[in-house]
């Protein structure tokens, strides 16, 4: 019956995985109503009914996926971000509540009744940039990847959810000669290549080309912080997402390439996260 599927799918996640058991029910859960085209109401209110040969099948497939680690989001195909699902694939980073904090900042930045152009670079699922389209409709926002893969999810998501993004494929700021931005995000690579963590969890299933930048993180900062001066305008502004333990780095960053009084912001973990300022006059 239901309910004693979703159990033993709980044991055996929390075995394979380390999970807490809260977290491997709801991994269960989660595959089972993905595989049933049913919602987690409808397994309270069938825990005790039988269970067809083909959903077993079905599910069975999906959690021997799952006990090898493989990221919930890649296998149902979406995860939500700021209350929106957005598609994912094994192409792009899977998004996560610690990058809602930047979307709040940059909001902060963008007037809802002014036109503004605003610049996503390496956008991934899109989840960025397409979530301040949504929010700031009047702004003119462009999202820029290198991966074609992630590019074509992206658009993916802008269509389902209607928001209007300009993509572009660039390696950075490589197709942006001449285009200035109010505001520029950025959630990139920021973990050193050597770091273990690439090797656990839901890291090892991401792309590693969208994770891990150079020895000590800071390879792709770099480049941003020390090219953004000459794609903003007067007055804008540069948002960058990084590692627990890179403030003081990005700041310097900041400081030597145009940005005399960058600031930080810690995530509702109290865990500092994102690090801009505004361009010197």
């Amino acid at each position: 019956m239901v309910a004693s599927l979703i159990n033993d799918a709980t044991t055996r996640i929390t075995t394979a995985l380390g999970l807490e058991k809260r977290d491997a029910r709801l991994d269960a859960r989660v595959l089972a109503t993905h595989v049933w085209g049913v919602d987690a109401a409808w397994l309270i209110a069938h825990d005790t009914d039988p269970v067809s040969d083909a959903h077993i099948a079905g599910f069975e497939t999906l959690l021997a996926r799952r006990l090898q680690g493989v990221p919930i989001a890649y296998l149902v195909g979406t995860r939500e971000f700021y209350g929106r699902p957005f598609r994912v694939s094994a192409n792009v980073l899977i998004p996560r509540p610690d990058t809602e904090l930047l979307v709040e900042l940059a909001l902060a930045r963008i007037p809802p009744d002014m036109p503004m152009d605003v610049l996503d670079l390496g956008t991934g699922s899109g989840c960025l940039a397409i979530t301040l389209a949504l929010e700031r409709p009047l702004a003119h926002v462009t999202a820029v990847d290198r991966s074609t893969a992630a590019l074509a999810i992206a658009q993916r998501n802008a269509d389902i959810l209607n928001a209007r993004v300009e993509f572009l494929a660039s390696d950075w700021f490589a197709a942006l000669a001449g285009r200035r931005f109010n505001l520029i995000v950025s959630n990139p690579p920021y973990v050193a290549a050597a770091d273990p963590h690439l090797t656990r969890g839901d890291l090892r299933f991401e792309p590693r080309t969208a994770l891990a930048a150079g020895l000590d993180g800071l390879d792709d900062l770099r480049r941003l912080a020390a090219a953004a001066r000459i794609h903003l305008k007067p007055g804008g502004a540069l948002l960058m997402e990084h590692g627990y333990d890179q403030t003081d780095a990005v700041q310097a960053l900041l400081r030597e390439n145009g940005f005399p009084s960058p600031q930080s912001w810690a995530d509702l973990a109290g865990i500092p996260r994102v690090s801009g300022g505004v361009l010197s006059e």
